[in-house]
């Protein structure tokens, strides 16, 4: 089937065909028909399948009649994050450009004049972020009662960044009658709950199973020391040795991580930028910017760059934190192996990572293979979500390395391990003690001669095959606890 088919005007097929399309997407083959007969629309699909041009193009159509009022938009679209927004804004630009339509993007970071000022003009399709969009209808520059068709786009996004309470706010705003498309790539219980409560007998489109990966998409896992800075060698040795990377992204689960690893990459001579939320908009566009155009070819972002970008020729995705939440993992390597496109995902797994690849493994419903620094050849290492039994001694054995790494790592300081700290005397400083120093059990003990038992025979005669130690050499009590030396007064 092709556009053509969808029901859509001669302006945005027109548009769709310069952009070099022909063919539409499954998911946007089943909702566009659905959106144009004015029906409210749920759509599952995972992430890289065409869902913001499963509402943008229908909508390019039906605002092609009617007129914008003043502060009051015609439909209203939300996204989770600025880059999000900004990216629906360029596929609004991308295809609406045989049409005089009006479109606002309120985002963080940007002044409230020049918003405003486009606001007062009229505006058919306005874009924004939760927390923007109240700030400006609070002010009373924004009224949403005009609002005919609303967008609730990655809303699962829009549960972990905690902008339910927001959305509630801002559908109570709008028009009972309004049409509502809710797009999502998984369904929790909340959303389910969202879904129930602002969908009015809605057309589900599932197009793939919820929380799944790309088909295209290698996925690798490989197991790294405790340290941070085994953490960094092994990737910089993976970005070194990767075949056909063209660029990739970097996650790391805090903002300080990202800002430390992006110098520790700048260090080392890497062509890098960085993305995280406390950065200004400026900069997170610019570095964005960069990418897309290909001036830099590694991106180290937190999850704020997890959904929705879409960057067709990212070819690796690096976990370099596994996330904590399973459903992220789906969307970070979702910025990869886009549009059919193959890509590579790799994540660095340290032995405190092992139960969330565990639950990652299970939601996912595959066994992600390990590969021992970097190399291509998998390891015959069975996971616990497949039900194998080598899983199990596999991570027992690499948590002992790491520990003993660990141990290592903390007898090389000043301070001596508690068992070679001298005893304290009773009465006296340590080590000070009238008794003369004695040597080592293992300088009198003959080779042949069996260990001698840690339990004192008090009280029993020696065994026939344990020679008495000579009278001469005193008794090492050396082995023994400080407390058991003191003196013991008896009570009269």
């Amino acid at each position: 089937m092709s556009f053509s088919h969808l029901g859509l005007s001669d302006k945005v097929l027109a548009a769709v065909a310069a952009s070099g399309y022909t063919t539409p997407t499954p998911i946007q083959e089943q909702a566009i028909p659905h959106v144009l007969a004015r029906r409210d629309v749920l759509g599952i699909a995972q992430t890289g399948t065409g869902k913001t041009a499963a509402f943008v193009l229908p909508m390019l159509t039906m605002l092609e009649k009617g007129r914008a009022r003043a502060r009051m938009p015609r439909t209203l679209i939300l996204e989770p994050t600025r880059e999000l927004a900004a990216q629906v804004k360029e596929q609004f630009d991308k295809y609406g450009v045989g049409q005089k339509l009006n479109v606002a993007l309120l985002i963080g970071g940007v002044s409230f004049g020049d918003q405003d000022i486009k606001l007062t003009r009229g505006v058919d399709v306005l874009i924004a972020t939760p927390g923007r969009l109240l700030d400006h209808t609070e002010r009373g520059g924004l009224l949403l009662t005009g609002v005919e068709l609303l967008v609730i786009d990655e809303a699962d996004r829009m549960l972990d960044m905690g902008f339910i309470p927001d959305i509630e706010r801002i559908c109570k705003m709008i028009p009972f009658t309004r049409q509502t498309l809710f797009f999502t790539a998984t369904m929790p219980p909340e959303i389910r709950r969202i879904t129930e409560t602002f969908l009015h007998n809605p057309e589900k489109i599932e197009v793939s199973r919820p929380a799944t990966t790309a088909v295209g998409v290698s996925q690798f896992q490989v197991p790294v020391g405790r340290e941070p800075h085994d953490k960094r060698d092994t990737l910089r040795r993976l970005l070194r040795d990767a075949k056909d990377l063209q660029n990739a992204i970097i996650f790391c689960n805090r903002k300080r991580e990202v800002a430390l690893l992006y110098k520790s990459l700048q260090k080392h001579g890497f062509s890098v930028g960085a993305l995280h939320g406390d950065m200004e908009q400026s900069a997170r566009t610019a570095a964005l910017d960069q990418f897309r155009k290909g001036e830099i070819p590694l991106l180290v972002a937190s999850d704020v760059a997890a959904r929705g970008l879409d960057i067709p020729t990212t070819s690796h995705v690096f976990n370099f934190d596994v996330p904590h939440h399973a459903d992220d993992y789906v969307h970070r390597i979702g910025r990869t192996g886009r549009a059919g496109r193959a890509g590579t995902a790799i994540s660095l797994v340290t032995p405190l990572d092992q139960k969330s690849m565990v639950a990652i493994e299970k939601l996912i419903g595959q066994s992600i293979p390990h590969v021992e620094g970097g190399t291509a050849e998998p390891v015959e290492i069975t996971t616990a979500a497949s039900g194998g039994e080598t899983a199990e001694p596999a991570r027992r054995s690499r948590a002992r390395e790491g520990s003993r790494e660990g141990s290592r790592e903390g007898s090389r300081g000043g301070r001596k391990p508690r068992r070679e700290r001298e005893p304290r005397r009773p009465g006296g400083e340590r080590g000070s003690t009238a008794k003369p120093e004695q040597p080592p059990a293992a300088a009198f003990t003959p080779p042949s001669a069996p260990p001698p038992s840690r339990t004192p025979s008090i009280g029993r005669a020696a065994a026939p095959h344990t020679q008495p130690e000579p009278a001469s050499e005193p008794a090492d009590h050396s082995h023994l606890p400080a407390f058991l030396l003191r003196p013991v007064r008896a009570r009269v």
